[in-house]
């Protein structure tokens, strides 16, 4: 499997064929995505893979080399924050990056079919859903309509949070990304699997809605991505 600038091929194409080799490609494709997202920040995004050229070239087939589970927040389009264009990733977004049978479907068809090797869970701050959750566990008054099937997959990670002593909405979200990444491979037998094996991993990440930042908070393997923001980075300005 080679990633978007490497040699071999179209990304994905060769799944399974350097078995030895495959424990690089989930970080690879993380730090593709950071490269992306710190153009997006500085203001000076490539736009590739955008033009019709590329476009006609994918056309037969997609090998994306990462999949985005993320919230369905307008703000929050994957392929713009990472600077990334047709054939990349994977993007499967719900209320809150909540999960369910189609969404883990939609994962483990992305992580075994199409052979990609990185799964990012991709929350931000100031979460609607996570609000709604705390407002109906203040007031006891449920949401009208399926607004309630979101509410109630977040409380969990507001629970968490309470048991831990978190009350901040950011650090709520925090824990719901890292609670999304654990149901993810808790409730997928074929994506833990994966990550066993080490083929693939599963990285959860926050995005700063004003700097455009994007911030690990939880991985699985945990080498995959440093959770540590440097000093002098955009991150730690923000």
């Amino acid at each position: 499997m080679s990633l978007p600038g490497a040699s071999g091929g179209q990304p994905g194409s060769q799944r399974g064929a350097d078995e030895s080799s495959t424990h690089t490609e989930p970080a690879r494709a993380y730090a593709e995505l950071v490269a992306g997202n710190r153009r997006f920040v500085s203001g000076s995004p490539r736009h590739p893979n955008q033009d019709a050229g590329h476009r006609a070239a994918v056309a037969d087939g997609q090998h994306p080399f990462a999949v985005i589970v993320g919230c369905s927040d307008s703000r929050l389009a994957a392929e713009i924050i990472f600077d990334r264009g047709l054939g990349d990733l994977f993007v499967v977004r719900t209320a809150g990056h909540t999960t369910g049978p189609e969404v883990l479907g939609s994962v483990e068809y992305a992580v075994t079919v199409l052979g990609t090797p990185l799964v990012v869970v991709l929350g931000h701050d100031s979460c609607g859903a996570v609000q709604a959750a705390r407002e109906v566990t203040a007031t006891g008054v449920a949401p009208a309509g399926h607004l309630g099937a979101v509410v109630d997959a977040v409380l969990p990670s507001l629970r968490r949070a309470a048991a831990e002593g978190v009350d901040d909405i950011d650090g709520i979200v925090d824990i719901h990304i890292a609670q999304t990444v654990e149901t993810l491979l808790g409730q997928s037998s074929v994506l833990a699997d994966e990550v066993a094996r080490g083929r693939c991993a599963v990285v959860g990440v926050s995005y700063r809605l004003a700097a455009g930042v994007v911030r690990p908070v939880a991985a699985v393997p945990a080498g995959v991505a440093t959770l540590d923001v440097p000093d002098g980075s955009a991150a730690a300005a923000a």
